[in-house]
C-alpha cells in the first residue's frame, strides 16, 4: 500500500493529541489473534512529555510569532537528543528562535558569533599555563553548556567549524589529549545564512550530517507580523521571558521518549526511506546511516508530542523532510535544474510504500480525524 500524498502533520496545533488508541503495529503474543487494544493508553510519563512541550512551545511562541511549526520541529530536536540547524535570511528570527528555546528551559546557555578570524581554541577551550604551579590548566570554552547558541555557523572557517564535530555527536571535548565529557542534555542551535550571501563558507557535509534537522522559518504572514509588531514594538520579549522547565526535567522527558515504542515494519520502513534517498539519480551523496538513526529518535519525539506511546508512519512523514534534506548532495545538473531536496524527499514519502497494520481491517489511521490511508 502506498501513500497517494504525504499525511498532514497533526491537524491543528502542533501539540494537540493524535489519538493514543491501540498500536496498529503491535504484535500478538504467540501467534495468537490481535487484542482489540494491545497497548495501553500512554501513560504518566508521555502525559508529562506533552504537558511540558505546550509549555516550553508557548513559552517559545512568544518571542517567535506564528511559526508553531518550526518551534514544533525544534522541540522534537531536544528530545531526540539532536541538533538543530536553523536557516535563513538575516532578520527572520532565527537567533531569537534559538535564545527563546534556550531560556525557556532553565540550563545552562552559552553564545557563540561566528565570525572568519574564530579560533577552535575559542569554541571548545584551551590550556592556560599556571606560573604558581607550573602546570597548564584547563579553560572551558563556550560549548561546555547545556545549550549552546551558534549565530551565523557558516561564516567561520572549515577549520572552526570542525571543533563542533567531536563535542556534537560524541558530547566530549578532547583538548592536548585530555578528554572532557559534556552535561547532559546538550544542544547546539546553530544558524546560518544561504550560502550565496557574502561571506559565507559552505558547512562541510561531516557538519551537516550531525545536525538532526534543518529548518527554515521564512518570512511570516501579514497577520502574525501585525501581531508582532504590536507586541514587540515597545519592549523586548526575550528580556522577560522565563523559564518553564528545567535540565533535570528535560533528562526525565528524554528517558520518557526512549521508550516509545517502534514496531519493526516501522523500523523497516525508516530505513527504506533513507536508503531510497541513495538511488536517486539526482543526488550525488544520500543521507548516511546516521541520519536513519537521527530519523528513528525524531520520530519518537513526534510520537511522544502527540501523546502517543507507539510509533506511526505519519510520525515519520512530519520530520521526514527537515531530518533528512539538508544532508542529501544534488548532482550538477539537478543544481542547474533548481531540484529541491525537500521535494525529492516528499516524492519518496510517496512511492515507498507504507507499511500496514497487524490487523488488515483497521489500518493506522492517518489523522485525528480518522482519515485512512
Amino acid at each position: 500500500m502506498t501513500s497517494s500524498t504525504p499525511p498532514a502533520a497533526l491537524p491543528g496545533h502542533p501539540y494537540g493529541g493524535n489519538g493514543a488508541g491501540p498500536d496498529p503495529y503491535a504484535q500478538p503474543p504467540n501467534g495468537s489473534s490481535p487484542s482489540p487494544n494491545p497497548r495501553a493508553t500512554p501513560g504518566k510519563a508521555l502525559d508529562e512529555v506533552h504537558a511540558a512541550a505546550q509549555r516550553i512551545a508557548a513559552n517559545v511562541e512568544r518571542v517567535l510569532v506564528g511559526k508553531p511549526d518550526v518551534v514544533r520541529i525544534a522541540l522534537v530536536t531536544l528530545l531526540a537528543e539532536g541538533h538543530l540547524l536553523v536557516e535563513d535570511v538575516p532578520g527572520v528570527g532565527k537567533t531569537s528562535l534559538a535564545k527563546a528555546l534556550a531560556k525557556s528551559i532553565d540550563c545552562s546557555v552559552s553564545r557563540l558569533q561566528f565570525t572568519p578570524d574564530l579560533l577552535p581554541s575559542d569554541v571548545t577551550g584551551v590550556s592556560i599555563f599556571n606560573r604558581q604551579t607550573t602546570n597548564f590548566e584547563f579553560r572551558p570554552g563556550p560549548v561546555f553548556a547545556n545549550i549552546v547558541v551558534g549565530d551565523e555557523i557558516n561564516r567561520a572557517s572549515p577549520k572552526t567549524q570542525s571543533a563542533l564535530l567531536e563535542c556534537m555527536e560524541e558530547h566530549q571535548v578532547t583538548v592536548d589529549g585530555n578528554t572532557y565529557r559534556l552535561e547532559s542534555p546538550f544542544m547546539v542551535i546553530a544558524t546560518q545564512n544561504p550560502i550565496e550571501m557574502e561571506g559565507t563558507y559552505a558547512l562541510p557535509e561531516a557538519q551537516r550530517d550531525r545536525f538532526t534537522a534543518r529548518v527554515s522559518i521564512g518570512y511570516p504572514d501579514p497577520n502574525a507580523e501585525l501581531a508582532m509588531v504590536d507586541e514587540h514594538a515597545g519592549h523586548d520579549p526575550l528580556a522577560t521571558l522565563q523559564p518553564v522547565s528545567d535540565a533535570a526535567q528535560v533528562r526525565a522527558l528524554v528517558e520518557a521518549v526512549r521508550g516509545v515504542h517502534m514496531a519493526p515494519e516501522v523500523r523497516r520502513y525508516a530505513v527504506e526511506l533513507v536508503s531510497a534517498t541513495r538511488r536517486l539519480p539526482e543526488i550525488r551523496l544520500g543521507a548516511s546511516p546516521r541520519s536513519t538513526l537521527h530519523l528513528v529518535r525524531a520520530a519518537r519525539a513526534q510520537a511522544a508530542l502527540s501523546g502517543r506511546e507507539f510509533v506511526v508512519p505519519d510520525d515519520m512523514h512530519a520530520i521526514a523532510v527537515p531530518v533528512l534534506a539538508h544532508r542529501l548532495v544534488l548532482t550538477a545538473e539537478a543544481q542547474a535544474a533548481r531540484r529541491s531536496p525537500a521535494d525529492m524527499i516528499r516524492g519518496l514519502l510517496q512511492r515507498v510504500p507504507v507499511p500496514q497494520g497487524a490487523d488488515p481491517a483497521a489500518q493506522w489511521v492517518s489523522d485525528a480525524r480518522g482519515n485512512r490511508q
